[in-house]
């Protein structure tokens, strides 16, 4: 891949206090160019005061596709290291998952699968805030409950999880998440996030 990957860097969301800025990296675990969840993480990671947010696109990390034989022959792709490199310097993580048959998109399992090889603790111990979104009545719940299980495993924080169902219908670019209860329930796990940042 040709040149470097641009991410996108949020205005900080400020609030009058003394704490220093916290730097989030959120991103859309799909290669999709018109990612609802790149849409939902975004929104999430605007909601974080005091904070600035990095988005990242994973078309930008689009790497060959991960296998020992091709480790132990090339080494690791420098994009690996760009991308651990960017988690490692956040204070906290913000993902929302696309659900593919029922499991991650082959994108962000290629970016998992080599970026879990080396420097150990792959997410760092970072508070982390695990969203999944989609059209259907689920909103991605399965991917979301595999991503939560596996994450949580080493990660010294209680990592919330939420769920937004029927994306078409319940947000908007403009004023976030439409329904009450649902955006009730976001609010909760955003601050068990942010309580932890």
């Amino acid at each position: 891949m040709l040149g470097t990957p641009q991410s996108e860097v949020l205005k900080p969301n400020r609030i009058c206090n003394l704490q220093p800025m916290k730097k989030i990296i959120a991103f859309g675990a799909s290669s999709s160019i018109h990612s609802i969840n790149k849409k939902l993480a975004t929104y999430a990671s605007s909601c974080v005061p005091n904070a600035q947010a990095t988005i990242l696109d994973l078309n930008d990390y689009e790497m060959p596709i991960f296998s020992v034989d091709r480790q132990n022959k090339d080494g690791f792709p420098q994009l690996a290291h760009d991308f651990k490199d960017l988690l490692m310097s956040a204070d906290g993580i913000i993902i929302s998952f696309a659900e593919h048959n029922s499991s991650y998109s082959a994108a962000f399992k290629n970016i998992f699968d080599w970026i879990s090889r080396f420097q150990g603790n792959l997410w760092y111990s970072k508070p982390m805030l695990l969203l999944a979104t989609n059209d259907g009545d689920r909103g991605a719940k399965t991917v979301l409950e595999q991503a939560h299980n596996r994450i949580a495993r080493k990660n010294p924080y209680d990592i919330p999880h939420f769920s937004l169902p029927n994306f078409p219908k319940t947000f908007d670019d403009n004023k976030g998440i439409l329904d009450s209860k649902l955006e009730s329930q976001f609010q909760n796990a955003l601050a068990v996030f942010v309580g932890q940042l």
